[in-house]
């Protein structure tokens, strides 16, 4: 049976007219674009706060290859996607909000890198709200891969540093290398070395996560061969890095310290990342999978997606993509709106100010003189500070008794905001006028003084070999604290609930030799007596 000639021009039009799924796949892609851009223009500041760190930090640079990387990892599975049903998935727009407030409370709290993963993860369900189920598993792996262009790991430092310098110590010990050491300062007959923050090896653990994340997606297709090699990518340069330091001091004790103290020191540990890299991949390389493999896997499950999955559901129409988009839109431009009302603090007369922190002109904060014995002398500048952003109004003394010397410094902001807070990190750079101090050995205790119980973060601050033991806890809305994570919470409640977001911090130090006995007695002499002054000075300071 055939067409007759009247037949032809309808079955040519109906040939060069595209195909309705393929317009309404463009229209889904065109949303969830239009979503993106969206939420990317609302939450700039964010995006922009993690290029700026991308562009000063070394440690964080290979940030700039994250999103080309997970732009490819989609780009390569452009077959398989074709295949993948798309269909809006209302109940994300639930998630949606719970970041967007994650965001917010984040963003008033002041934790950046945790508002900045709420809003890479705000990305990732964007795509899942708009484009659906189905497809977002299927590039589960590239939306989650974004999460390591995120600046984070700083937090690991002091851990790491701890573990690079004992395994360096117990493999001098097992060469038979005198060795001593003392927190991250090591010492050997041919010379001295310290272990700190470049020696952390934190670099080579992120690179190696990223490039072994990536390596481990294109070579397998289990989730546990993927998830194990991305745990040996974990594993393995923490482990070489204790031996590069291990391998450095012995080069350097071996030359007689000619070799391997200036920038071959960085040179060598680069060269051995890389030896250590290419094993770790050439191995990996053994247990690869194929496609095949795979289509095994993805033949065995297919009757489950048949009956449970988006396949079974009947297709989308091309305007719930838009008003999903929309939605979306609206559900996430209701959190910067909420930070815009309540981001700017209200001065007396209840108007908002755009000076949030002090000024200069502020009558300063002063502390009562000490009882006898305790006689006061002003700070010099080789003393260790405690170091701020922005311009907060400060009182910085030392004490002294005629055996024993304290050092007191009070902090006070009338207004916190981003870079000028009481935990704004403030960077100890060597060659800036004042010496380097290393933070070691931090922890929570509480002290009892006049009456009070108070819960401070005790540490330790040492130059070359001057210790200080160092007490210091938080003030904020009459609340004392030494959680720094309380203090976030304390100060987020304040700003949306339109409370006070002053706060002040009281840091008490003192040097010892060996043991830290005769330096807490001191510190908490000096306390009992300075407490009720140190009181009055903030309740003063802060009714100006």
């Amino acid at each position: 049976m055939s067409a007759g000639p009247s037949a032809l021009p309808s079955l040519v039009r109906r040939a060069q007219a595209p195909p309705r799924g393929a317009a309404t796949r463009a229209l889904a892609y065109g949303s969830v674009a239009a979503a993106l851009c969206a939420l990317l223009a609302m939450h700039f500041a964010t995006a922009a706060s993690i290029v700026g760190l991308w562009s000063r930090s070394d440690t964080f640079a290979h940030g700039f290859v994250i999103p080309p990387m997970a732009a490819w990892m989609i780009w390569r599975r452009r077959g398989h996607l074709s295949g993948q049903p798309v269909r809006p998935a209302p109940l994300a727009l639930l998630a949606l909000a719970l970041l967007g407030a994650l965001w917010l409370v984040s963003s008033m709290a002041n934790v950046q890198v945790l508002e900045q993963y709420a809003f890479t993860l705000m990305l990732a369900t964007t795509v899942l709200a708009v484009l659906g189920v189905a497809y977002a598993r299927a590039i589960a792996f590239p939306l989650l891969y974004l999460l390591l262009a995120v600046p984070f790991g700083e937090v690991f430092i002091p851990p790491l540093i701890e573990f690079t310098a004992r395994c360096t110590v117990f493999l001098l010990q097992l060469v038979g290398i005198p060795v001593f050491r003392e927190n991250n300062f090591l010492s050997l007959p041919s010379g001295n070395w310290s272990v700190v923050e470049a020696c952390s090896g934190l670099r080579y653990l992120i690179a190696s996560l990223a490039l072994g994340a990536m390596y481990a997606y294109i070579t397998y297709r289990s989730p546990w061969r993927r998830l194990l090699f991305i745990a040996v990518s974990v594993i393995v340069p923490i482990v070489a890095n204790a031996v590069r330091a291990f391998s450095i001091v012995l080069i350097g004790h071996w030359s007689d310290m000619t070799l391997a103290v200036g920038i071959d020191h960085l040179i060598y540990g680069w060269v051995f990342f890389g030896l250590v890299s290419a094993l770790l991949f050439w191995v990996g390389a053994r247990w690869r999978e194929t496609d095949g493999d795979h289509a095994q896997t993805a033949t065995r499950t297919a009757p489950r997606q048949r009956f449970g999955g988006a396949a079974a559901l009947a297709p989308a129409t091309a305007s719930s993509f838009a008003r999903m988009a929309v939605a979306v839109i609206a559900t996430a431009a209701v959190w910067p709106l909420i930070a815009l009302q309540v981001s700017q603090p209200p001065t007396a007369d209840g108007s908002p100010t755009s000076t949030p922190t002090s000024t200069p002109t502020t009558p300063p904060l002063t502390v009562a003189a000490p009882p006898a014995p305790w006689r006061a002398s002003p700070m010099t500048a080789q003393d260790w500070h405690a170091l701020h952003m922005g311009l907060p109004q400060r009182w910085s003394v030392n004490y002294a008794d005629g055996r024993r010397t304290v050092s007191l410094q009070l902090t006070w902001y009338r207004h916190q905001t981003r870079h000028a807070e009481l935990l704004a990190p403030v960077r100890r750079l060597s060659g800036s006028g004042r010496p380097y101090w290393n933070e070691v050995g931090v922890a929570s205790r509480t002290i009892a003084v006049g009456g009070r119980r108070l819960k401070v973060r005790q540490s330790v601050e040492q130059l070359d070999q001057t210790k200080l033991l160092v007490w210091r806890w938080y003030r904020q809305d009459g609340v004392d604290t030494g959680s720094p994570q309380l203090l976030k919470l304390m100060l987020a409640k304040s700003k949306l609930l339109g409370g006070d977001d002053g706060g002040a911090e009281i840091v008490v130090a003192s040097a010892y030799d060996e043991e830290t006995g005769l330096a807490e007695r001191a510190m908490h002499d000096l306390l009992s007596a300075m407490l009720p002054a140190i009181d009055q000075g903030l309740r003063d300071v802060a009714a100006r």
